[in-house]
């Protein structure tokens, strides 16, 4: 009696009896040798046990070794994808490695504000503040409207950018805030609502930082970026 095609399939993939089991045990469950293994001892087991008065025909025989020829296939493309994929993560690793340095622009809301202390000519000091950030328009907007917020989530500071065409737009803040004065350096967030003559652009957040570092996982390459956190290469908006 022949074997049906899922018993043969399912046996193939590991389910098989003890005795195909033991004949590969030195062998990966998965690998070509291993199924080829599994399915030659089933098929002798198969012929040794058939009905002689009703024998498995050169169909039965040819359609089961298709099987196993596109079960070993199927395997073979996996390592093959799997060997392709860790070349591929080496490769994108040293490429994305050049951008260690350099400041991006990413999708979040945090605006780290720092001062900077310059001299002149004569020696004299002058601190000023700045944090940058950026807007991302899905279309022209004629009103973008930038909300700074501090820890607490009191509004520090809200400016119109005004007229703005689709895309990025980098934002500096000196640190001032609506009453004219300045705000202490540190950590802010920022909301974004654009409209175009009254109907509403799409407007998403984008933080500023730098890479700092490139790190490799399972699920890919990510950059470590200050001020915006661990991220994928794709995730930059924009390279300043």
């Amino acid at each position: 009696m022949a074997i049906v095609s899922n018993d043969l399939l399912s046996a193939m993939n590991g389910t098989s009896s003890s005795s195909s089991t033991s004949n590969s045990s030195s062998l990966d469950n998965n690998s070509p040798d291993a199924i080829q293994n599994r399915f030659l001892t089933l098929l002798i087991a198969q012929m040794k046990n058939q009905d002689p008065s009703n024998p498995m025909d050169n169909s039965q025989l040819t359609t089961q070794m298709a099987q196993l020829s596109t079960v070993s296939g199927i395997s073979q493309l996996n390592n093959s994808l799997s060997t392709l994929m860790s070349n591929l993560n080496s490769s994108q690793a040293l490429s994305t490695a050049n951008m260690i340095g350099h400041s991006v622009l990413a999708p979040g809301n945090s605006i780290q504000l720092t001062s900077d202390t310059t001299k002149d000519a004569d020696g004299k000091e002058t601190t000023s503040q700045k944090a940058v950030f950026g807007v991302n328009l899905s279309g022209t907007a004629s009103s973008v409207v930038v909300t700074i917020k501090d820890s607490t989530g009191a509004v520090v500071h809200t400016t119109d950018l005004g007229t703005q065409a689709a895309g990025v737009v980098p934002v500096i803040w000196d640190g001032s805030n609506d009453t004219g004065g300045k705000v202490a350096d540190g950590n802010y967030t920022f909301t974004v609502s654009a409209s175009n003559n009254g109907t509403a652009v799409s407007a998403s957040t984008l933080s500023f930082g730098t890479v700092s570092s490139v790190s490799t996982a399972s699920d890919g390459v990510k950059l470590n970026v200050t001020n915006v956190g661990t991220i994928k290469p794709t995730d930059v908006v924009q390279i300043l």
